[in-house]
């Protein structure tokens, strides 16, 4: 078995001193992660969540909220709303996020307990949305995103 050079692990120090930059203060949980850990923590979170990138913050911390919802993660939960917020997240967004989440879940559920065949679904889901482009250019192109059943 191939040992680690220890000799490569980050400076733990630098790392809390970023986190309290950050956020005011190093929260106690995050004292609790592993040395060896914090250093890919922190970088996920300081470069994908919390940076600009592709997606905005705010819905990162609406997917964030959505996912704590369907973990039952009071903690997270309690984390992406605020920070949502933080972001520009109204109320009313945050509830179409949780319930979102929820309408997944549940249609996840349906679908994994009955089991039909893979790739009928993938052919019928990709024909409906094909369908849906058809319909959205015959309605004034892509910002008409509502579907009509």
């Amino acid at each position: 078995m191939a040992t680690v050079d220890k000799s490569r692990m980050r400076d733990t120090t630098r790392i809390r001193e970023e986190i309290r930059q950050a956020f005011g203060q190093v929260p106690s949980w995050v004292n609790e992660i592993p040395e060896v850990a914090l250093e890919g923590f922190w970088t996920t979170m300081r470069d994908l969540q919390l940076a600009e990138t592709a997606i905005p913050n705010k819905y990162k911390e609406l997917i964030g909220l959505g996912v704590a919802g369907a973990t039952r993660c009071r903690y997270c939960a309690l984390f992406h709303t605020e920070a949502a917020k933080l972001f520009g997240a109204s109320d009313q967004e945050i509830r179409e996020a949780a319930m979102m989440a929820a309408h997944t879940m549940s249609a996840s559920t349906f679908l994994n307990a009955i089991t039909p065949d893979f790739e009928t679904f993938q052919r019928e889901t990709l024909a409906a949305i094909s369908y849906v482009r058809g319909q959205m250019g015959l309605q004034g192109g892509a910002s008409s995103t509502r579907v009509h059943a």
